[in-house]
């Protein structure tokens, strides 16, 4: 049975050329060029067209080409009992860890303010904090904030982590659902977005939530840019509550032209790439899961459409 990989705005060749060099007499097909559709039950996603599964009758699974999902679950029109899968991958998970700390690492020696000063040519020593004096909070202990959590405090930092459940992570301190929430983030010198998108997490980045923070508190999100309410971040920043932020994912986009995060100076835009999805290690994965398809069985990492993730 052949697979079709539905994806807009993303070129979808590397993952062709990582399937069929895996599986050379896969019959694999690309939207909108994929007819005849009743013959497909198996899909890889990302940002497809909403609506667009409506036309695969026979359509049992969607595997997401990333560690997101609320990119398929946000379309109304997948039938209830197909699947859906989402990547989890050593090479993702390796990746966030990294760009996070180096994001971290980069707000405690102040080097934006060092590298701002070398325009004007001004020698201006700031002092700084060290590690060990330094607490992060990580909102989301998945696979990915719980690798973040550990890598971070590897390095010396104090490290707790915010949960929608009690979960356990060795050196970590995890506070667990909304009753915690304030006490979480009342710690957090720095903190870290690392949520699924839900309807319950969508908008936690606001004005209410981050007044809770430590005075200069210091936010990045890495998670989905919907977690953010803008306009309260420029604000938090405007009256000194935030010292700064990053942030690599944003409600729209690209970042379009002319919107205030690209020229302020208190924060950093990067362009939706600190953990991407590589073909070449996501493949054995997503072709575990076709075969797994195949024979009428679960997907390895099945979303709960309940829980969004």
């Amino acid at each position: 049975m052949p697979i079709t990989i539905l994806s807009q705005g993303r070129n979808v060749e590397p993952w062709v050329k990582a399937l069929k060099e895996k599986k050379p007499d896969l019959d694999l097909r690309v939207y909108p060029e994929d007819q005849p559709r009743e013959e497909i039950t198996f899909a890889l996603a990302w940002g497809h067209p909403l609506g667009a599964f409506r036309q695969y009758p026979n359509l049992t699974c969607i595997s997401s080409l990333g560690a997101g999902v609320d990119h398929i679950l946000k379309d109304p029109d997948i039938p209830e009992q197909v699947q859906i899968a989402r990547i989890k991958d050593e090479d993702l998970t390796s990746d966030m860890a990294n760009f996070t700390m180096a994001l971290v690492l980069n707000h405690l020696r102040d080097l934006n303010t060092y590298k701002a000063a070398e325009e004007t040519q001004n020698w201006s020593p700031i002092r700084y904090k060290r590690n060990k004096d330094v607490t992060v909070g990580v909102m989301g202990i998945g696979t990915l904030g719980s690798a973040v959590a550990q890598r971070l405090s590897s390095i010396g930092l104090r490290v707790t982590g915010w949960a929608n459940s009690a979960k356990q992570i060795e050196g970590i301190g995890v506070y667990a659902g909304a009753g915690e929430l304030d006490a979480f983030l009342n710690a957090a010198d720095v903190l870290i977005c690392l949520l699924p998108l839900t309807p319950d997490t969508a908008n936690i980045l606001n004005k209410e939530n981050l007044l809770k923070l430590p005075k200069g508190a210091f936010l990045i999100n890495v998670a989905r840019g919907e977690h953010l309410v803008e306009e309260d971040l420029l604000e938090l920043l405007e009256t000194g509550h935030l010292s700064g932020a990053s942030l690599d994912v944003f409600r729209e986009e690209p970042l379009p032209e002319g919107h205030p995060f690209w020229s302020h100076p208190k924060i950093n835009v990067t362009p939706h790439i600190a953990s991407v999805t590589n073909p070449e290690s996501a493949v054995d994965q997503i072709l575990e899961n076709y075969d797994r398809n195949q024979r009428g069985e679960e997907p390895l990492n099945l979303v709960s459409r309940a829980r969004g993730y």
